[in-house]
């Protein structure tokens, strides 16, 4: 910490008045694994160019997406991007907008956030979405939120085969809103035991189709019976081209859509920034409830069209016990680059790019399957399964990794002390059938 002021003295008094005895134990909430003390043992006093070939010398250690085969997914897809997407993003009156709170001046900012809206509606099947929020997973947290306030009911039912991030974001809003959780069991196949789950108590019941294994659900019946007992339903998904070819939650009976917009314009970025997605239906209790922002069309005193934020009274505004949302932002930028593929892609475009999708899966599960003892385990996909391994799937994609191929998740990465030898999978048009023989190949080599 050699370029801040403080004296040894000065941290010391710091230090005491925050009650700790040292700047470790302020990190004490990371897990120890998740620690990294390398980088602060760098050498001192090393010229430009001696930094950047120590740098560089620790980064190759890494293997990125682009290098090998790969086939990593739940939660986070590798899609090819047009580079007129990252071109017109950092034009720079995108890459420095900032909150549109002033029309009359942020017309650009406003119209591409309200296109944005325009295409998240109609992918999700739904009459109103708003312009974001920062990922996926807090998108999946407000909603559950959203309907304790609409229902004035204090329970969610979420299942188990929902993404555990999904779950473990829903649940830190949760403790502090005093609204309970109830996480049915994870489990491979149909909705059976969340339809159970419900009762008169309930204010939402959150299902997630294609869910955390790839396995696609019919939420027909889900809504029903969450409707007959007053809650709404909350359908989530972390593929979002998958919309391009499956059926809209909003056609099955969903009353809030959302998920994760990094399959279109956004890349994996080492996990962020993403672009979150929120979508629900026309209803007066809904909207007024809705977090984060939404950009109107209306028109000005001369009859010319125009956008402003509707409704704007929100977080940043009003007091925060009485907030639709404490996000007070919305990845604005990660949002614009959504807009600009999807516009380039258009209705006919999704659609193609998602059947490659899939048929690229399947023709990968038709690979893996055939190898002796390994098994894949979905009825239903979209371009993400899971299949059971001979071996711990941990120890697979290590061993896989060594030979330059990224396998996939093993499962019990996201649920641990489970699914040990079950790996998730996962193929988008970038998959090549060459792809497809080294990853068969080599895994038929480790097992």
């Amino acid at each position: 910490m050699r370029y801040l002021p403080h004296t040894e003295t000065d941290r010391k008094d710091m230090l005491d008045a925050i009650g700790v005895a040292s700047i470790d134990d302020l990190f004490v909430d990371v897990p120890e694994v998740g620690r990294l003390d390398g980088l602060i043992d760098l050498p001192k006093k090393q010229g430009e160019l001696q930094v950047e070939r120590a740098m560089s010398a620790m980064s190759s250690k890494n293997v990125s997406a682009s290098s090998v085969p790969f086939f990593v997914g739940a939660g986070a897809y590798k899609h090819h991007i047009p580079s007129t997407v990252d071109h017109l993003i950092q034009r720079s009156e995108f890459l420095t907008a900032y909150t549109p709170y002033q029309p009359e001046i942020s017309q650009g900012t406003l119209q591409t956030l309200f296109e944005f809206q325009t295409q998240v509606a109609q992918l999700t099947g739904m009459d109103v979405a708003n312009a974001s929020m920062y990922d996926g997973s807090t998108a999946c947290a407000e909603a559950v939120m959203m309907a304790a306030r609409v229902t004035r009911r204090m329970k969610a039912v979420m299942a188990g085969n929902v993404h555990p991030h999904y779950v473990e974001a829903s649940k830190t809003l949760a403790k502090y809103s005093d609204v309970e959780i109830e996480v049915t069991e994870p489990r491979l196949g149909g909705l059976e035991t969340l339809i159970n789950a419900i009762d008169d108590e309930t204010a939402c019941v959150v299902v997630q189709t294609p869910d955390v294994f790839g396995q696609l659900h019919d939420l027909r019946a889900i809504s029903e019976a969450a409707h007959a007992k007053g809650a709404l339903v909350i359908a989530a998904f972390t593929e979002v081209v998958s919309l391009g070819l499956i059926e809209a939650p909003g056609a099955m009976g969903a009353d809030i859509a959302v998920g994760e917009g990094q399959s279109i314009g956004v890349g994996l970025n080492f996990g962020g920034p993403y672009v979150g997605l929120f979508a629900c239906k026309d209803d007066r209790r809904f909207i007024r409830q809705m977090p984060g922002r939404l950009a109107g069309e209306t028109v000005d005193a001369d009859g010319r069209r125009g956008f402003v934020l509707t409704l704007s009274t929100r977080e940043q505004h009003i007091r925060r016990d009485k907030a639709t949302s404490n996000i007070c932002t919305n990845a604005g930028l990660c949002a614009l680059a959504f807009t600009i593929h999807m516009t380039l892609l258009g209705e006919k475009g999704l659609k193609q790019m998602a059947v490659i999708n899939h048929e690229t899966a399947c023709s990968l599960a038709d690979a893996l399957d055939a190898i002796d003892g390994v098994e894949v385990l979905n009825d239903a996909f979209f371009n993400e399964f899971a299949v059971r391994l001979p071996k711990n799937a941990n120890e697979v994609v290590d061993a896989l990794a060594k030979v330059g191929v990224l396998a996939g998740v093993p499962a019990s990465r996201l649920f641990p002390s489970q699914f040990e030898d079950v790996l998730l999978v996962a193929a988008t048009e970038i998959n090549t059938d060459e792809d497809i023989a080294i990853f068969d190949k080599a895994l038929r080599s480790v097992l």
